[in-house]
């Protein structure tokens, strides 16, 4: 290894879904194996790496805006090295070295292994690409770097990509499909991040769900209840969290599984995109309203006080007022703590942009986007309403933006609650009474016992 390999420094940029963080970990992995050193100052980095989402237009046009910042740096720094990374280099793949000068490099989410001969390549001058996808490849065996800057919380990676196949959904295209990893290695990963001081984990998966690890002996397979049992039980001081659930694969021996483990936190991320069983069905999700809603019950009927959040989706291609209409009662019936609300946007290669005319006028979709933002707006503020007087174990996370007196952190059902810092420090369980809210946030004091 030269010595100049050695002084090489890496800053990385993310955007996107946890997923995408977690993949970041992993190619900072990988380049310090390499002898590359992280630099959160961008001046200072010999290579750039934005790691990129497509799921819709807006995530790629901030990319488009910070390549244009890079390509200022690069005419002050010629031999910098520019790459772009992830879904959005998947999806583009060689028309971002053809369009955009400033790019050297890209590389597709199967692809991070090979990073190291890529920017070896790059560094003699010529362009690099690998997006080809892979059947197999989980990094399974890669423990990441982690880039969260209070040790507190990380991300596990347990299967990716997608078989489902949604017909507005680019994911399966740029991310391939599903495959699970091996339990042993998440329980190992698990087993090291709570060794280190860690207090929670979020297992993640584009369907977490629909983890299934089967090595080809009978009766053997592991579905995604199991595992999560397994990493509950690496330590009862553990919290544990999940995302993100396929309505068609949240079975009860999940919800079972979670009701017998205090450290698995009561909260379910269950993405309806529409309260229409003739929208859903366009949108081959798999699952009707009343699928939906059954699921809804089960989780009230199993675990009660569990807080469930949600993907909202307007305008999509044949949507009528009454689907409309059908989407704002499934929110008033479900009453979502958390909803992340946006119009339908055509993606590229999907079958819906080649299928399905996209129909809906942008002044339609703006006014029915609205009508979700206001009911959900209500909805949270009354979630955090029927929290007063209750107490919670709250995880601390870190000192209050707007006061050095208080602290923040979240509840089980993964509310935020600011609160007195008194003695206490992050990383530790407190108690805190809720007594007051805002439209965010919860607002505690000490309980007293």
């Amino acid at each position: 290894m030269t010595e100049s390999k050695n002084s090489q420094k890496l800053y990385i940029e993310t955007y996107g879904c946890q997923m995408n963080v977690s993949d970041s970990e992993i190619v900072v992995s990988i380049l310090e194996d390499k002898g590359y050193t992280i630099t959160e100052d961008i001046n200072e980095a010999d290579t750039i790496l934005v790691n990129t989402c497509s799921i819709r237009e807006n995530a790629e046009q901030r990319v488009w805006g910070r390549l244009d910042v890079f390509k200022q740096i690069k005419k002050k720094k010629p031999e910098l090295i520019v790459g772009v990374i992830g879904c959005m280099a998947e999806r583009l793949k060689e028309k971002l070295l053809e369009e955009e000068k400033v790019v050297d490099l890209v590389v597709g989410p199967d692809a991070y292994r090979d990073l190291p001969n890529l920017l070896d390549t790059t560094q003699s001058g010529q362009k690099a690409i690998n997006v080809l996808l892979s059947k197999e490849e989980t990094y399974a065996d890669i423990s990441p770097v982690r880039l969260d800057k209070n040790k507190i919380s990380a991300f596990v990676s347990i299967m990716r990509g997608c078989n489902n196949m949604c017909t507005y959904c680019i994911v399966p295209y740029v991310r391939g499909a599903e495959r699970s990893r091996d339990p042993e290695t998440i329980v190992k990963e698990v087993e090291e991040l709570q060794a280190k001081g860690y207090k929670e984990v979020t297992l993640l998966g584009q369907n977490v769900d629909s983890y299934n690890w089967d090595k080809g002996v009978e009766n053997k397979s592991i579905k995604f209840s199991q595992l999560l049992e397994m990493v509950a039980k690496v330590s009862p001081k553990l919290r544990v969290r999940f995302s993100t659930s396929h309505p068609k694969d949240m079975s009860d021996d999940v919800l079972y599984t979670m009701a017998m483990y205090n450290n698995i936190c009561n909260h379910i991320h269950l993405p309806a995109q529409s309260g229409s069983t003739n929208v859903l069905e366009k949108m081959k999700r798999k699952y009707t309203r009343e699928w939906y809603i059954d699921r809804i019950n089960a989780i009230n009927k199993i675990l009660p006080n569990c807080a469930v959040s949600t993907d909202i989706m307007t305008g999509f291609p044949g949507e009528t007022d009454e689907d409309h209409k059908e989407t704002l009662s499934l929110m008033e019936f479900v009453k979502y703590d958390i909803a992340y609300m946006f119009k339908y946007s055509e993606r590229p290669k999907t079958y819906a942009s080649r299928h399905l005319k996209d129909d809906i006028p942008e002044s339609v979709k703006s006014t029915r986007l609205t009508e979700i933002i206001d009911l959900q707006i209500k909805l949270s503020a009354e979630s955090k309403k029927a929290d007063l007087g209750k107490t919670f174990e709250v995880l601390v996370e870190g000192v209050s933006k707007k006061s050095t007196e208080h602290l923040y952190g979240r509840t089980s059902q993964n509310k935020v609650v600011v609160f007195p810092k008194n003695n206490y420090q992050i990383g530790d369980y407190v108690f805190v009474e809720i007594i007051d809210c805002t439209s965010a946030t919860l607002i505690g004091e000490i309980a007293t016992k």
